[in-house]
């Protein structure tokens, strides 16, 4: 009876902390204790590891067993250990040499007959090890493809503990057939196969408006009655996006794993992810949330793609308030009972509104059967914080067909070659800083390197100056006006340009 150690991993949202899980098996009354701050899943781990050695032909010795998951002061959850405590407590007892696992990582869940079963967040784990300078990972056998995309790490797949034990030496049989657990992640939202932009009818302002914020990751209010079009709109914005970069690919990839919803035999996510949450989503759907450490939510899988409120006044206020912080910083820290985690969540907010409850206070709103004070309270749940931090805000009304151009709309190719070379244009002026798009321009360049001739920036200064603007709202026309001279080829933004964005800037919001 001895001492072993193995290594695994413990995800705190998607940052990884390498766990030295060490067994020590000692004479004594029989005992199997797990140490080291784990949560009630992970303490599983005695009955479901002495079920599935036993199935793999390693009885545990009866003699006190202690594992250990140290660092010992930082919270493990999840069933991913099971793996690797399962060949620390068989190495201890002498079964397999203890120093073959002991600089690899293992990742798994295990089954009472030993199978090795997939677990969420194989990506960001991974990444994780290959950052602590681990050269080698075991990892279940359904989760090989998703390990496969990390890069400087040798990963094996198993699909039954006892090939684990084989390939350290253990004397034992493989079985030949076994059950396999596959992976079925959950559907992403799409946008449809054959969505396009050429399919909006009219719509010519919003439609541009669209382009605006595509080229310039820029915040959208459509306000407009039932049925003008918006959430067509809206779920084309995706389509004239560019790929992410294998940054923003990694990123959103991890995000997604460890959400349980990254298929990995496609390959790393490549296209901006949509989200569209209804408007009976909880304030832990939208931002994130949970028991014990918190899951991302919406905000943080539409990371580096668009969140889509339809319905913007129907989400609860604790939701939209929620958003303040993640709109200007492009992450959400959640604070939990068992640690804090922080999501990256750097995404396009686009909301759809009806002018009122009814959707019908357009134009005369004759027709119209809600109360004045229903439509006070009704606009009002957008709040003035809210609605400073959206870039623009677009009246959306009816489509006349009788009076729509015979000439068919342009198709979301189209659009996305414009939207292309206006993000080049930005990827290429601002290389030298840690930025890529004009929504993420800080202030403090606006007003210096970035800042447009004084001149061109009367008409902004006289809106600030009569209160129409807040300094954050003065600053958002600014980088609005950039992104409209990015897409004209402009060197620098106009007054011209400035006079545009203040106008979406101050659309009809009602």
């Amino acid at each position: 009876m001895g001492h072993a150690r193995t290594l695994s991993i413990g995800l705190h949202g998607l940052r990884g902390t390498l766990v030295e899980v060490e067994s020590d098996v000692s004479t004594g009354l029989p005992a199997f204790s797990v140490v080291g701050l784990p949560d009630s899943s992970t303490l599983q781990a005695r009955d479901r590891v002495r079920a599935a050695a036993a199935r793999s032909g390693m009885h545990l010795a009866q003699r006190r067993i202690t594992t250990n998951l140290s660092p010992a002061f930082v919270p493990k959850h999840g069933s991913g250990f099971d793996l690797a405590i399962a060949v620390s407590v068989i190495a201890a007892q002498g079964d397999i040499d203890p120093g073959g696992p002991s600089r690899t990582v293992h990742l798994g869940e295990l089954g009472l007959d030993g199978q090795i079963r997939p677990i969420p967040g194989v990506l960001p784990a991974l990444v994780a090890a290959r950052d602590c300078g681990i050269r080698r990972a075991v990892v279940p056998q359904e989760n090989l493809a998703e390990a496969r995309l990390v890069d400087g790490i040798e990963v094996t797949g198993a699909a039954h503990l006892s090939s684990v034990l084989r390939r350290w030496g253990a004397d034992v049989a493989v079985p030949a057939h076994h059950p396999t657990l596959r992976i079925a992640p959950e559907a992403e939202p799409e946008t449809g196969a054959d969505a396009d932009f050429s399919d909006v009818i009219g719509q010519q302002q919003a439609r541009r408006a669209a382009e605006v914020a595509a080229a310039g990751g820029h915040h959208l209010l459509m306000t407009g009655p039932p049925g003008a079009g918006k959430t067509m709109i809206a779920s084309r914005i995706p389509t004239i996006l560019p790929d992410l970069d294998d940054e923003q690919a990694l990123a959103v990839s991890a995000i997604h794993s460890v959400a349980g919803r990254f298929n990995a035999r496609q390959g790393l996510r490549r296209r901006p992810p949509f989200e569209n949450p209804h408007h009976t989503a909880t304030t832990a759907a939208v931002v994130g949330g949970g028991a014990g450490l918190a899951a991302p939510g919406a905000i943080s899988r539409a990371h580096g793609g668009v969140l889509f409120l339809d319905e913007a006044p129907e989400f609860p206020s604790r939701v939209l308030e929620a958003l303040r912080e993640p709109l200007e910083t492009g992450d959400i820290t959640l604070h939990r009972a068992r640690g804090v985690t922080r999501y990256p969540a750097r995404f396009q907010l686009v909301l759809a509104a009806n002018p009122c409850p009814c959707g019908k206070a357009w134009g005369k709103g004759t027709d119209c059967s809600c109360s004045p004070q229903q439509r006070r309270t009704y606009l009002t749940r957008l709040s003035g914080p809210v609605l400073d931090r959206i870039d623009m805000r677009i009246a959306v009304g009816p489509v006349d067909v009788n009076r729509v151009d015979a000439v068919p709309s342009e198709s979301s190719a189209q659009i996305a070659q414009r939207v292309r070379t206006a993000r080049d244009r930005q990827r290429v002026r601002y290389a030298d800083h840690p930025f890529s798009i004009n929504a993420q321009l800080p202030g403090s360049l606006l007003r210096t390197a970035f800042s447009p001739a004084p001149a061109d920036q009367r008409l902004l200064d006289h809106a600030l100056s009569q209160g129409r603007l807040t300094l954050r709202g003065h600053d958002r026309v600014l980088r609005l006006a950039w992104t409209l001279a990015d897409l004209e080829g402009a060197e620098r933004p106009t007054a011209e340009h400035i006079g545009t964005a203040l106008t979406l800037r101050e659309g009809d919001h009602r």
